[in-house]
């Protein structure tokens, strides 16, 4: 961790020590990149990470619990581990080989002594190894510093759309043959996806010919891209499949009051809505121009908070239906029936789906 610090301290096995310089660093992926004033250093050859699988042989170099250097030989378990929730950018190796506490860095290589990955976190409910470490890939760090060296930053491509994967039965409230691919439960305004029409609902299963399976592997593929560089895609939008071009832009830099219950409806079990007025919308940190109802309330217990709506979420649409005010939602809720009701929140300013299915 190099965040906050004021002198960064690189010890070498022989005890030699270097001031070290911060040249670069990634928060997305956890990856700094570092100087020191030192000539002829031992160093590791990076590998092809990708040609990484499962059952290779690798060994896990760190400093667990500050014990010192300390070498440990597992299998690769699994490659392409991500939605972990540990970095923004996740593509991880994991291995059994024993990572604990004071890992976190080390070098993850191979037999023959080249670098497969950087050990970075465990999963583990003991605070210790229990054979699920997880590596960022050698090429993805590689990646990281070439651009940081190059431009003292890293620049991804940004197609400007939020994301979702589509479970069982949000394929079927979308009348996908599979659960399969990268749903779009929003789009920016002004942004690459917008200016090629891609649309909220749409769901992309292929990108530059590489099929598209997970959500996580849309984020990867474009944050692997540069701005300006055409991306080619396939996509499904309402049962038919279609082939769009993206011009990428830059990612932009990242970037609570509740509303009291007044009028309200409780069509649907467990949930309760109300007007959204300008007011409430300001409170909730939304532009102006949403429109829709908001959660004031949701049971304990009920399907709707088990699916994770929560008081604040804005419902923009019922079974794709754009609904505005109480009466377009009570009558798109009753047009649904005992069905299934898919449901298009907007979570300060961040928009998804989410399906409620019939008891």
């Amino acid at each position: 961790m190099i965040q906050g610090a004021t002198e960064i301290l690189v010890a070498l096995a022989d005890r030699q020590e270097f001031k070290a310089k911060v040249i670069g660093a990634d928060p997305k992926t956890d990856i700094a990149l570092l100087k020191v004033d030192a000539r002829d250093l031992p160093f590791l050859k990076p590998a092809d990470s990708a040609a990484a699988d499962v059952g290779d042989i690798v060994l896990a170099i760190g400093n667990p619990f500050g014990v010192g250097q300390t070498v440990t030989m597992g299998i690769v378990s699994a490659v392409g581990r991500g939605g972990l929730g540990i970095e923004a950018y996740e593509d991880f190796i994991q291995t059994d080989a024993a990572i604990n506490p004071g890992n976190s860095g080390g070098a993850l290589i191979d037999t023959r002594g080249a670098l497969i990955g950087i050990n970075t976190a465990i999963l583990s409910r003991a605070g210790g190894n229990q054979g699920v470490g997880f590596a960022i890939p050698a090429n993805m760090a590689r990646d990281v510093m070439d651009q940081i060296l190059k431009t003292g930053k890293v620049v991804r491509g940004w197609l400007g759309v939020s994301i979702q994967p589509v479970t069982g039965p949000m394929a079927r409230a979308f009348g996908l043959s599979e659960a399969r691919g990268a749903l779009i439960s929003g789009v920016a305004q002004d942004s690459p996806a917008a200016r090629a029409s891609l649309a909220t609902g749409d769901v992309i299963v292929e990108l530059n010919g590489r099929k598209i399976t997970e959500s996580r592997d849309l984020q990867l593929e474009v944050g692997r891209m540069r701005p300006g560089a055409e991306a080619t895609m396939k996509l499904i939008r309402d049962g038919k499949e279609r082939s769009v071009s993206v011009k990428l832009g830059e990612a932009p830099e990242e970037r609570e009051a509740l509303p009291a219950e007044s009028r309200k409806t409780g069509v649907l079990q467990g949930l309760e809505v109300d007007e959204l007025t300008p007011q409430v919308a300001r409170q909730l940190g939304l532009s102006g121009e949403v429109r829709g109802v908001v959660v004031v309330r949701v049971d304990a217990g009920s399907a709707a908070a088990a699916k994770g709506i929560q008081r604040g979420d804005v419902v923009q649409q019922v079974n794709r239906q754009v609904v505005t005010d109480l009466r377009g939602f009570e009558a798109a809720v009753r047009r649904a029936g005992d069905g299934s009701v898919l449901l298009l929140l907007n979570r300060q300013g961040r928009t998804f789906f989410v399906v409620l299915e019939a008891n």
